[in-house]
C-alpha cells in the first residue's frame, strides 16, 4: 500500500491540511480561515477550539481531495505560528482563554520594565531573543496574572501552556501527550539555547511554573499517536513538529550553514542556516533554533517583519480597497509608481532591526492627486523596504553576502512585489512554482520521523522537482535605489 504524509500547517489567519506521497507530491488539501480576534488596540487573540475543529475539518477535506483512505496515512507533521500561546485544562481539554498571538502587543509595558532594570542582555544571551512584546513568555505571564484562578490551578497542576503545536498535538492524541519541539520552544524566551532545555532563571523572571510548560523534544521523532479524532483512525504517528518559518528553511532544502530564505506570509521573516553553533547578532536579528535532528541542534539567524501580506489584507478588509488579496497587483499597476507616497507597515509595531513596539502604521506623501492605486502600490514597496533592513542586517551579522535571494508564502505570488525586492537588493530573486515549502517541511519531517528517509540530504535525492524557478533580476539603478532607501529611513524614523 502506497504511503502518504499529512501535513498540518496551522497559520495566523488559516488553517491548512496537505496529503504528500512518498515523493512529496501534493496529492490532496483543504484550507478554512480562523477568525482573528481585535478586543482592544495592540490586542490579538484567536480561539484555540476553532483551530481545532477546523483541523479537523481540513484534514477530512483534505483526504477527500486526495482520494485516499483514512487509514493511509502513515505519518503526521506540524508547522504553526509560533509565538502564539494557548492555555488549557489538562483534564477535559478546554482552553481558559482564548490564545495570544504572536502579534499582540498588550505586554509592551512590562516588556519596557524589564528593559529598565537591565534585563535585556541576559535575556538575549539565554535565549537569542531580544525583550519584546511578540515572544510567548509575556503573554503566557498575562493569561496567568489576568485569567481567574489560573495561577493558584497550575500550582494545583491542573493546567497546561504551550504555542500551537503543543495544542495540536494535546488534541490529536486524546489529551495523552504535552509536547513542543526545540524550534518552537527557542520562540518563548524561556529556553536556553544552549542546553535546548527550560530555563530556570527565565522561568523565574517571567513568573512561569516549569510543569505548566511541555517537554522539549527534536524537530522528528514519533511524540504520540492519534486518538479518539473524527477524521482520522487511532494509531497514526504524529512524527515531525516545526515553527512555521523553521519548517520553510527546512522545506527549502537550506541545510548547509548560509543557506537562507524569505517566506512572505502574514508577517515576513528571513531565516539563514548558521550551522551547530548559536550566532549572536549585533545588527537587531534574532538568534534562534531552525531544528534538532539526530542529537544535534541546527540554529539560525532570523529577521522578523510583523506585517507582510497582513497589509494586503488591511487593504482589502480595512480600506476596501480590494475585494480579494490577489487583485492587489491589478490595482498597483494603473499607475507608473507610487506618487511619491511611502508606507511603513509598523500596524503591529516594529519588528528586526528595528524592534519598536510602539511604532504604528505611517502613510507619508499623500496629496490631493493620490489614489487607491497609489496607495496599493505603496503598501507593496513597504513591505520590500522591510526585508531589505533584514538583508543588510543578515549580511552585517553573517559576513556573507547573499549571492542569490529564495522566496516562498502565499504573498510572494505579487510579481510587483518580488520584483520591486529584487530592485532593492540589488540581487537576483528566486521564487519557485511551489510556494508552500512551509508544510513540505512539516511532511519531510514527519517522513524522517518513521523512517521513509534517513537524512535531510536523501529526502532531496529521492522526492519529485519542484519546478522551474521563476528569476526576478534588479532593473534598479544605483542612484534612484539609494534615494528610494533615504526616504524610506526618514519615513520609518517618524513611525
Amino acid at each position: 500500500m502506497q504511503r502518504f504524509l499529512l501535513a498540518i500547517d496551522q497559520g495566523t489567519t488559516s488553517t491548512r491540511a496537505t496529503v504528500y506521497d512518498q515523493k512529496l507530491r501534493s496529492k490532496g488539501f483543504g484550507q478554512q480561515e480562523i477568525d482573528v480576534l481585535f478586543p482592544y488596540p495592540g490586542w490579538v487573540e484567536t480561539d484555540l477550539t476553532q483551530i481545532w475543529e477546523r483541523t479537523e475539518s481540513c484534514i477530512q477535506r483534505a483526504l477527500r481531495d486526495a482520494g485516499i483512505k483514512r487509514n493511509q496515512v502513515s505519518a503526521i507533521g506540524i508547522t504553526n505560528q509560533r509565538e502564539t500561546v494557548g492555555l488549557w485544562s489538562r483534564g477535559d481539554g478546554k482552553p481558559v482563554h482564548r490564545a495570544i498571538v504572536w502579534q499582540d502587543r498588550r505586554t509592551a509595558d512590562f516588556c519596557a520594565e524589564l528593559k529598565d532594570k537591565g534585563w535585556e542582555a541576559r535575556v538575549r544571551e539565554v535565549t537569542g531573543l531580544v525583550l519584546d512584546p511578540y515572544f510567548s513568555a509575556g503573554k503566557l505571564r498575562w493569561l496567568l496574572d489576568h485569567v481567574p484562578s489560573a495561577r493558584r490551578r497550575a500550582a494545583r497542576g491542573e493546567l497546561a501552556a504551550g504555542t500551537i503545536d503543543s495544542w495540536l498535538v494535546f488534541k490529536l492524541t486524546g489529551h495523552a501527550i504535552h509536547v513542543t519541539d526545540a524550534s518552537n520552544a527557542s520562540r518563548t524566551s524561556l529556553l536556553s539555547l544552549r542546553s535546548v532545555s527550560w530555563n530556570e532563571e527565565m522561568l523565574e523572571l517571567f513568573a512561569i511554573p516549569g510543569a505548566l510548560l511541555p517537554q522539549v523534544a527534536p524537530s522528528s521523532q514519533v511524540y504520540g499517536t492519534t486518538k479518539g479524532m473524527r477524521s482520522l483512525p487511532d494509531g497514526i504517528p504524529i512524527a515531525g513538529m516545526a515553527g512555521d518559518q523553521q519548517a520553510a528553511l527546512f522545506g527549502q532544502g537550506c541545510f548547509e550553514a548560509g543557506e537562507a530564505k524569505c517566506t512572505y506570509g502574514t508577517g515576513a521573516f528571513l531565516l539563514m542556516n548558521t550551522g551547530l553553533r548559536p550566532r549572536k547578532s549585533t545588527s537587531g536579528l534574532l538568534t534562534t533554533i531552525a531544528w534538532r535532528l539526530g542529537g544535534k541542534t541546527t540554529y539560525a539567524l532570523e529577521g522578523s517583519a510583523f506585517v507582510a501580506g497582513a497589509a494586503v489584507q488591511w487593504l482589502r478588509d480595512g480600506l476596501g480597497l480590494i475585494r480579494r488579496s490577489s487583485d492587489v497587483d491589478a490595482l498597483a499597476k494603473k499607475v507608473p509608481d507610487s506618487g511619491g507616497v511611502i508606507f511603513v507597515p509598523a500596524l503591529t509595531g516594529l519588528g528586526a532591526p528595528h524592534w519598536r513596539p510602539e511604532a504604528r502604521g505611517l502613510m507619508k506623501g499623500i496629496t490631493r492627486g493620490t489614489t487607491s492605486a497609489h496607495i496599493a502600490r505603496a503598501v507593496l514597496e513597504g513591505i520590500a523596504f522591510q526585508i531589505r533592513d533584514l538583508v543588510q542586517a543578515m549580511r552585517s551579522d553573517s559576513k556573507r553576502a547573499l549571492p542569490r535571494f529564495r522566496v516562498d508564502g502565499g504573498a510572494a505570488q505579487s510579481d510587483m512585489l518580488m520584483q520591486f525586492q529584487a530592485d532593492l537588493l540589488g540581487i537576483p530573486l528566486e521564487r519557485p512554482v511551489r510556494l508552500e515549502t512551509t508544510s513540505l517541511g512539516a511532511a519531510m519531517l514527519a517522513g524522517l520521523g518513521i523512517g521513509i528517509w534517513n537524512s535531510p540530504q536523501a529526502v532531496v535525492a529521492t522526492t519529485a522537482p519542484a519546478g522551474d524557478l521563476r528569476v526576478f533580476k534588479p532593473k534598479m539603478g544605483a542612484s534612484e535605489r539609494e534615494r528610494r532607501l533615504a526616504a524610506w529611513a526618514r519615513a520609518v524614523a517618524s513611525a
